[in-house]
């Protein structure tokens, strides 16, 4: 017996002309993404280890957290978090809720930044297309501030 798994809709952001974009829209994960994965691996081989992941007892959740050395690791997605590296478009169709959207990302990022800065922590952004083209070099960059 198949058991067949309906798509719905959560009604946050506006109907899409076409449903597939939707689904892959909503599809993409917050946690253990491809390039946070990578980058872990990369944390392991290289010896590093003793971090939290997604730790919510500060500020924006890093995706890898040392809370004894107070070093937090944000992996944004280019797209998700519009990487200056990238310089990617806006989506063709509607394109004054995606940038709304994209505005308030970038804005909470920085917010966390500055309220872990605030606390004492050392903030480090890692950009997806960064871990792509070379994880190890990444590696090396949190190897220096640890």
């Amino acid at each position: 017996m198949q058991l067949i798994v309906q798509y719905k809709r959560d009604d946050r952001s506006p109907t899409p002309l076409n449903e597939n974009v939707s689904k892959v829209m909503s599809s993409n994960r917050s946690k253990n993404t491809k390039p946070e994965k990578l980058l872990r691996q990369g944390l392991c081989s290289d010896g590093i280890r003793g971090y939290r992941l997604n730790w919510k007892k500060v500020p924006g959740k890093p995706d890898i957290a040392f809370p004894g050395r107070k070093i937090a690791i944000f992996v944004n997605g280019c797209y998700w978090h519009r990487c200056p590296i990238c310089d990617l478009a806006l989506p063709k169709t509607n394109k004054e809720f995606w940038k709304e959207k994209f505005e308030k990302n970038i804005a909470r990022d920085k917010m966390s930044t500055k309220r872990l800065i605030d606390l004492g922590w050392v903030a480090l952004t890692i950009w997806e297309c960064e871990i792509n083209a070379d994880a190890m070099e990444c590696v090396k960059k949190i190897r220096k501030i640890l």
